[in-house]
């Protein structure tokens, strides 16, 4: 087995919250947040922790605890968006940091720790960069080996934020430790499979099983003993106790700085002129891109104001974003949100690629473009005269009626409509669709032989079957019909509750139609063409 390496490890305590905070979250700092993954906290602030919200609790659980808590749903995405510029400048002052996972990092102790004047100097001037940078809250672990140092950095204290366990003592460090900490981030998941194939209780609940407490008294086990009940995982898991970590810091290759950003001194408030600034940087980008031969599929463009207000948007392109179309989607933000949440001068333009493709795969065909690429660089044209939403193409959405379900998107722009339609929507209309359906329901008269108007009572039963159907001055018989299918909405709300319903009728034309009955009046919402 190899020798431990020193390992230095950078910890940000409660790393989801302060990512929401520094994503731009309308939060108050020192109020009581929490993050929620499948109903229980994966992290809190330190006004919820006093409040006594603790990680692991049920959603139901920390709101008793703190009626006032804020919940907010756990998202990697903006863990990772905001973990990347603390990595940055981590590797300005000491290249080959590994990311662990948002929220802690590791690099090799040596390097730094010959530059700095020492391991602790070294781990000192990172963490004064970093809280210099805005996150207060980061701790430093060095030691033998990345599980011991990372033991190390939870350990340090916040008047004390770097913690140093001398070379050769890794095993005396963790000897009091509990062996919770040997849970599923260390790779023996809890409730695994025994050597028998069964369902069992996690390493930490067997080995307190056991009379096995703490780590030092885990690491006397014998080696034969521990692989006979735990197999090679646990031998694994038996080395990290004792101290001997031999697993290696794999730095990461940092990646190209494909962003470009302009900074506006002083502050513009026109878009023409923010537009006309933007075009060298929009052309960098373009051509950086096409160095790697890479272009841009979504790109994401981050507008700050004078006062801090920060507009951020990812805009879609059916192709790939040329300097020009950069430059429009900055325009179009800018006269969409300069008046809703830009209410000062904008101080700074960020533009970054969301998403990238192989420029291979946008080359223009040997024989032309074809006929879709003319039909978008048309509709593009028209777009950057008329403006973002100058050019719209139907979707298909969620909702219960047809009018609702009809989305209009703007050209370029992936329809966001995908997870509105996988809800359950019980009482919407399943496929086939009417082909025609009407923005204002038409109103139709459905009698019976008599002519009396067909109603629907309170056990939804027809006071009559429908017989004749009047739409405008055409009249005809009522060949077959089915319903009715009930619809209720918004019982809850006196004024916006809807008790509706719907039926299918042909008539003798062989026309189907989509009607609706509600309160006793009678409206067609499509027809079936």
């Amino acid at each position: 087995m190899l020798s431990p390496v020193r390992s230095l490890v950078l910890w940000f305590p409660d790393w989801p919250v302060t990512a929401l905070l520094l994503d731009g979250a309308a939060l108050d700092p020192g109020a009581p947040v929490a993050v929620f993954e499948n109903n229980v906290v994966v992290a809190c602030s330190d006004a919820a922790r006093a409040a006594g919200v603790r990680r692991g609790q049920r959603r139901r659980d920390a709101q008793a605890a703190c009626p006032g808590l804020s919940v907010v749903p756990a998202d990697p995405v903006r863990d990772a968006r905001a973990f990347a510029p603390l990595v940055a400048r981590i590797e300005e002052l000491a290249p080959g940091v590994q990311i662990v996972r948002p929220g802690l990092c590791a690099l090799r102790a040596r390097g730094p720790a010959r530059y700095y004047g020492g391991e602790a100097e070294a781990a000192r001037t990172l963490v004064t960069a970093l809280r210099e940078g805005g996150v207060a809250a980061v701790c430093a672990g060095i030691a033998d080996g990345l599980f011991t140092a990372q033991l190390a950095a939870r350990a340090a204290r916040p008047d004390d934020p770097v913690l140093v366990v001398p070379a050769g003592e890794a095993a005396e460090f963790l000897a009091p430790l509990s062996v919770a900490v040997l849970d599923a981030s260390t790779g023996f998941p809890a409730g695994s499979p025994g050597r028998s194939g069964s369902r069992e209780a996690g390493l930490p609940e067997l080995l307190a099983r056991l009379g096995v407490h703490t780590l030092g008294a885990f690491a006397a086990m014998g080696v034969d003993r521990v692989r006979e009940r735990f197999g090679e995982q646990g031998v694994r898991l038996h080395a990290l106790a004792g101290g001997r970590d031999s697993r290696p810091i794999e730095p990461r290759t940092p990646p190209p700085e494909l962003h470009r950003e302009v900074v506006f001194e002083p502050p513009l408030e026109l878009a023409d002129q923010i537009a006309f600034g933007m075009r060298i940087a929009a052309d960098e980008f373009v051509s950086a891109l096409g160095e790697r031969r890479l272009v841009c599929t979504e790109l994401r463009v981050e507008l700050t104001g004078d006062r801090g207000e920060r507009s951020e948007r990812v805009w879609l392109h059916p192709g790939s974003f040329d300097a020009a179309a950069v430059v429009d989607r900055v325009r179009w933000q800018l006269a969409e949100d300069a008046q809703s949440i830009l209410g000062s001068g904008v101080a700074r333009v960020r533009i970054s690629p969301e998403a990238v493709d192989e420029a291979s795969h946008h080359v223009i065909g040997l024989f032309g473009s074809g006929p879709e690429e003319r039909v978008h660089h048309a509709l593009s044209r028209v777009q950057a005269m008329l403006g973002h939403r100058g050019v719209l193409t139907p979707a298909i959405g969620g909702g219960r009626w047809l009018v609702e379900r009809q989305v209009l998107v703007p050209w370029g722009d992936r329809a966001i409509v995908a997870k509105e339609r996988a809800r359950p929507w019980p009482g919407s209309l399943p496929d086939p669709l009417p082909t025609t359906v009407y923005p204002e329901p038409r109103t139709v008269e459905v009698t019976d032989v008599a002519g009396a108007t067909v109603v629907v009572g309170e056990r939804e039963v027809l006071s009559a079957p429908p017989a004749f159907l009047a739409a405008g001055a055409r009249r005809s018989r009522i060949r077959s019909w089915a319903g009715p299918w009930p619809i209720r909405e918004r019982g809850w709300d006196a004024a916006r509750r809807r008790r509706a319903h719907r039926f299918q009728v042909v008539d003798d034309d062989g026309t189907a139609w989509l009607l609706v009955e509600e309160d006793g009046a009678w409206t067609a919402e499509g027809r079936y063409d």
